[in-house]
């Protein structure tokens, strides 16, 4: 269904009540305009606020904080109010006494006090100044037009968006450029690589291959599918493949290259295998490698990469969890992660989260994508994927996939951008490492050398 309302009026409507947001539960023209069928939908869903349109072009309507019911009876609301827009300006009519605010009458639609009913026998609004609410002057409630062409009625929800975001980010051009122009320039500092390595790691449909995709779609200026993604009970990715990136179609190859693995799944011998981890890991195993479940790659085996170099190496791994099935996850997925997580900390090999789905896990942030650094839920979520995988809060990334769009999105692209900046700073991490632990075992060597 599709509010009537707009964006401006939610707002006006929602800052006379408090920290809240609507959902759409009744519409007339759909549902029918009667009273049983708006019981049907609003009955016992909390705090609703109801509108109503005219031919004339007025909106009005009420709200009440009790939840409707059909019993008959007035029921006592200290914060109800009804209203009219004027313009852009909201004309506010508070009740006058509460113990007659509402009444809960089964036939008709939303019935505040003696003052104003609609939906009174079809299409039809009561109206009557003055009784139980701040006496309005008809004309400007709703222009002496008593017929209505819809009716609204929206559950009115405690919203979780914070006043202020918990993780800044700036959602401009300007910015995106900025983050393109910083990948496109990364030079890893470790002279001999052109390029970091970073390893996809999650379980089956989260959205691996759609990262990929989600990322090469922001330097190739449109949504591109290259690596295979969709939904399946079983991962669509069989192989261990690697992925360049190129700053366009003929563009120069991007410093940062994706590998993506079979999926992760909780029976045993299905799946990514976890002996596989360390092979990967180690960078013996080679592009295309095809993945076999009930066994993992040998030093024997055809393929097998026996003396890797820094560049065939995993310089940063990258779990990738769906944000509307961490609290679900089987406990066999949770151990199998674990295992590999161990395998990756044995190397000192740094870590994140990418937590996709964000706009799937939360209404405020499918609602506006800018909202996931204000939004509570999210940041629950990130506390609570910060547990279960063992990184610090500021390791997990929250990212939209594109997967059903078809043209590119500035707050997607900025948040997809992060990520890989992310992953660039991780992988420096592990290279300062990987310096420091030379020049000391060369301090070491030297010192050694000149005892007698």
């Amino acid at each position: 269904m599709n509010p009537k309302l707009t964006k401006s009026q939610e707002r006006a409507l929602c800052s006379q009540i408090g920290r809240v947001k609507l959902q759409l539960l009744y519409k007339a023209s759909i549902h029918g305009f009667t009273g049983a069928a708006f019981h049907q939908r609003c009955d016992n869903q909390g705090p609703t606020l109801s509108v109503g349109y005219n031919s004339s072009g007025y909106v009005f309507g009420g709200y009440t904080s009790k939840p409707f019911n059909q019993s008959g009876n007035y029921v006592q609301d200290d914060q109800a109010f009804i209203f009219t827009f004027s313009g852009t300006n909201i004309l506010k009519y508070q009740v006058t006494s509460p113990n007659y605010a509402v009444r809960m009458t089964g036939n008709s639609g939303p019935y505040f006090g003696e003052s104003l009913v609609l939906v009174y026998g079809g299409q039809t609004v009561y109206s009557n100044p003055g009784n139980y609410y701040v006496k309005f002057d008809p004309a400007e409630m709703h222009g002496n037009n008593l017929q209505l062409t819809e009716c609204e009625v929206y559950q009115v929800e405690e919203s979780k968006i914070l006043e202020e975001p918990w993780r800044s980010i700036v959602w401009e051009s300007g910015k995106r450029k900025e983050l393109m122009d910083s990948i496109r320039l990364y030079k890893p500092i470790v002279s001999s690589l052109s390029q970091v390595r970073v390893l996809l790691i999650g379980p089956v449909g989260v959205g691996k291959s759609s990262f990929f995709n989600s990322i090469n779609s922001v330097f190739r200026g449109h949504v591109t599918s290259q690596a295979i993604a969709g939904c399946s009970a079983t991962s669509l990715t069989t192989q261990f493949r690697t992925y360049s990136l190129k700053a366009g179609r003929e563009g120069r190859t991007l410093p940062i290259i994706l590998c993506d693995t079979m999926g992760l799944e909780e029976s045993t011998g299905a799946g990514l295998d976890v002996d596989d981890i360390s092979s990967i890991l180690k960078g013996h195993i080679p592009n295309n490698y095809q993945f076999n479940s009930c066994v993992a790659l040998q030093p024997e085996d055809r393929g097998y990469r026996r003396t890797p170099a820094l560049k065939d190496r995993i310089h940063c791994v990258a779990y990738v969890i769906d944000a509307c099935k961490v609290s679900i996850m089987p406990a066999k997925l949770e151990e199998k992660m674990a295992a590999i997580r161990r395998k990756v900390n044995i190397m000192g090999i740094p870590q994140l989260v990418l937590l996709t789905k964000v706009d799937e896990a939360c209404p405020d942030v499918a609602q506006d994508l800018k909202n996931v650094y204000k939004s509570q839920y999210i940041k629950d979520m990130v506390r609570e994927v910060s547990a279960r995988v063992g990184v610090p809060m500021s390791c997990v990334v929250p990212v939209k996939n594109y997967s059903e769009e078809l043209e590119l999105n500035l707050n997607s692209d900025i948040l997809l951008l992060s990520a890989v900046i992310q992953m660039l700073r991780f992988a420096d991490n592990y290279f300062d490492d990987i310096s420091d632990r030379f020049s000391n075992l060369q301090t070491q060597e030297a010192c050694e050398g000149t005892n007698p």
